[in-house]
């Protein structure tokens, strides 16, 4: 199984996002029942499109078009209230305050599919936030034939 987060289905869906390309290649190779996202990175992608500056910012219509796209192939994994004081909890172990915990939710659903891979564009905070899980965070440039 493969997570992909918010940064690479960002980057598919816009042609002139500077990493378009190799998300493109890894969207291209996600198969249904092999891929998995966070329910609320639905919310984070529709947020990011729809909010870019006029030029390259999508139209509401065109930013849930994308994301029925995305779900014909990646699996929305969401997490119980449980789940998520249980990520509080270990996020605030690691002294991760703010927005840091988005990134944990991601990362708790990514651990609840037990994915092999997690893409992202943010390696960095990811890292931080799942030490325990650095060997399986990589870029899609990193990772395209993987």
């Amino acid at each position: 199984m493969i997570f992909l987060d918010t940064s690479v289905l960002v980057a598919v869906a816009q042609v002139n996002h500077v990493h378009h390309v190799p998300s493109r290649e890894r969207w291209s190779q996600c198969k249904a029942g092999q891929t998995a996202i966070s329910t609320h990175t639905l919310a984070e992608v529709y947020n990011t499109l729809t909010s870019m500056p006029p030029g390259i910012r999508l139209s509401p219509r065109n930013a849930v078009t994308a994301l029925e796209t995305f779900l014909q192939r990646a699996n929305p994994i969401a997490l119980t209230s449980d789940e998520y004081i249980e990520t509080l909890r270990s996020t605030s172990a690691l002294g991760l305050a703010g927005g840091m915990i988005y990134d944990a939710l991601l990362l708790a659903c990514a651990r609840k599919v037990n994915a092999d891979r997690i893409y992202t564009w943010n390696l960095r905070h990811f890292q931080l936030v799942a030490p325990d899980l650095k060997d399986r965070i990589v870029t899609p440039r990193s990772a395209i034939n993987t």
